[in-house]
């Protein structure tokens, strides 16, 4: 750490506390044209801080440059961002983890005032926040739809995210040994916002500049085919964290229409005695039927659910935060 940071974390650690080790993980793909700036600027920031450069499969010199560029060179096989951060945080060992993406749109400086926000106020996760540079810097279609996913969540899980799909995070070991990372793409950042708001960890968002990208760098994110791959996760963990709620909406729906298919028999029933349309009323009991497991699978799955929620909140204390690491 600089002479400043040194200062921060010695008036925020007791007498016997190590300096935390910081790692900055960068996955990469075909990001020849950028990483060299990337590490530059974090070797700058943060000078006592390791960065991983985790290679996915690059057909240019990314690699190389990242190599000549001081990094940390790894490389994981397996195609997209989510198993590229699964294999990060497996492998790499530190007190802090700051996660960045390698295309040179984030604020390399801006590193040094997140950290110390986040050992300040003793967070887990403290999300950057975008303020885009330029109206290109960050286009109409993944403002829009990032906008709208924040939001989902927001409405589904929790408040305290205002850009979710953010790629630049500063997180603590306990937060980053605990994250299961089951997605393989983009959505990766989803599953990181969804699994700090079931935790109910310490986290917090620090607003940072975004720029666009430099001239020879193609941006790997397809905004309709990614966006639906996230609106699928967000329905997932819906079904996975919010049992009870994603059954009891199947089931409302499932009882709403067998009632509306139901309604005209029974008014002829009442009228004249007859059952005229006898396949439409099996279909609304069969309906209704359906409806009653639903809401009742819901209940069960809860109860599992929360029991699930209690070991991993129990697994995430168990480790050591960034702040009671030993010397």
């Amino acid at each position: 750490m600089t002479a400043h940071g040194k200062v921060l974390v010695e008036t925020q650690y007791a007498p016997g506390m190590r300096t935390p080790s910081v790692a900055v993980l960068v996955p990469c793909y075909n990001e020849a044209a950028t990483i060299g700036g990337v590490v530059a600027d974090f070797r700058a920031a943060l000078p006592d801080a390791r960065v991983y450069v985790y290679d996915n499969n690059s057909s240019d010199e990314t690699v190389k440059v990242a190599r000549d560029s001081g990094a940390i060179v790894r490389v994981e096989r397996r195609q997209g961002k989510g198993h590229v951060m699964r294999r990060m945080f497996a492998d790499v060992e530190a007190d802090i983890y700051i996660l960045v993406d390698g295309d040179g749109t984030y604020e390399a400086a801006a590193s040094r005032r997140m950290l110390d926000k986040f050992i300040a106020e003793d967070l887990d996760l403290l999300n950057a926040s975008r303020i885009a540079s330029t109206d290109r810097a960050y286009r109409m279609g993944h403002r829009f739809g990032n906008r709208a996913l924040t939001g989902l969540v927001r409405l589904l899980f929790g408040r305290e995210f205002e850009d979710m799909l953010s790629g630049y995070k500063v997180m603590s070991r306990r937060f980053v040994k605990s994250f299961p990372a089951m997605s393989s793409g983009f959505e990766a950042e989803t599953e990181i916002a969804v699994h700090a708001l079931e935790l109910r960890i310490p986290c917090g968002e620090f607003p940072t500049h975004y720029r666009e990208r430099p001239e020879g760098s193609a941006s790997k994110l397809r905004t309709f085919r990614d966006g639906a791959r996230i609106l699928f996760l967000i329905t997932r963990l819906v079904k996975d964290e919010r049992p009870l709620l994603f059954f009891s909406a199947i089931a409302a729906v499932n009882m709403l229409l067998a009632l509306s298919l139901i309604a005209p028999v029974l008014a002829t029933y009442l009228e004249t005695g007859l059952v005229p349309r006898l396949p439409t009323a099996v279909l609304s009991l069969g309906l209704v039927i359906i409806s009653v497991l639903c809401f009742f699978t819901g209940l069960i799955l809860d109860m599992t659910t929360r029991m699930r929620q209690e070991l991993k909140r129990l697994l995430y204390l168990s480790l050591s935060g960034h702040s009671n690491s030993p010397r």
